[in-house]
């Protein structure tokens, strides 16, 4: 485990940090390369990239204290509005980070008046490819995010120990490694969305399948991840990948419909 990395003088460098800013250097490199070819103002690459890492760590963070202070400790909620909680490189909740990055760009989009699935296409390929370097480092910084024991099972030799993360496990437990089953998997969502990119004439198809693919990913690890279950023994996580894989699949679907009626006219 490499929690924090190195010290620039009295500056320590975080593992999770670190991939993080690199997750979203290259989600602002690759839709900066999409606006310009979509013929449109490269320049909002910029602020497009600030309000989703605003939004992914603010959110990311909200959320996490949240469902913390419903399904965790049962702390009052107060108490987890420190300084030691907020600043803390752990608790960092995707799905809280994404649905406030998309409020904040749908915002801007309508201030910029900026078609909104047709700015999601663009946003996907880089969604899936930071989500796929932010999850590097989780798994360097032990923030959690891993699955379930697997001593004494057929998955042992998958195993890996967070002994020494930030939220460590204890010595001698080895656990399923998600963040490394999340980061291949998502970097092949990239791929696909990356190189469909261009295929359709019609907004929304990429991002309806970003909604389908990354729901799906998040739904399966979620079953050896060790979060509460709320209901019908699914996790928070769950619920809102069921709620993106059918919204997914319905704007697929109108979308898809489109697509055919321009391509048979």
């Amino acid at each position: 485990m490499y929690p924090k990395l190195f010290e620039i003088g009295p500056v320590p460098i975080y593992s999770y940090g670190l991939m993080l800013g690199i997750a979203f250097l290259v989600g602002s490199s690759l839709l900066t390369k999409e606006l310009r070819r979509n013929g449109m103002d490269e320049n909002m690459g910029v602020m497009i990239t600030f309000l989703s890492l605003i939004g992914g760590i603010v959110g990311s963070k909200l959320f996490y204290i949240i469902e913390e202070w419903n399904f965790g400790s049962g702390e009052p909620l107060s108490s987890f509005f420190t300084v030691s909680t907020i600043f803390s490189p752990s608790g960092l909740t995707f799905y809280g980070g994404l649905i406030l990055a998309i409020v904040l760009v749908l915002i801007y989009c309508k201030v910029k008046d900026i078609p909104v699935l047709k700015l999601f296409d663009m946003m996907s390929p880089s969604a899936a490819i930071g989500y796929s370097i932010a999850r590097i480092g989780c798994h360097l910084s032990g923030d959690g995010d891993y699955g379930i024991p697997v001593n004494g099972t057929f998955w042992e030799f998958l195993g890996y120990s967070y002994s020494k993360g930030t939220v460590p496990t204890h010595e001698g437990v080895l656990v399923h490694p998600t963040p490394v089953y999340e980061t291949v998997v998502t970097f092949f969502i990239f791929l696909f969305l990356w190189r469909n990119r261009a295929k359709y004439k019609t907004s929304g198809i990429i991002f309806a399948y970003f909604l389908i693919l990354s729901g799906i990913e998040r739904f399966l690890v979620e079953i050896i991840r060790l979060n509460p279950r709320i209901i019908f023994g699914l996790s928070q996580a769950q619920i809102i990948s069921v709620i993106m894989i059918i919204g997914g699949l319905y704007l697929l679907k109108i979308k898809k419909s489109e697509e055919k009626k321009l391509t048979e006219a």
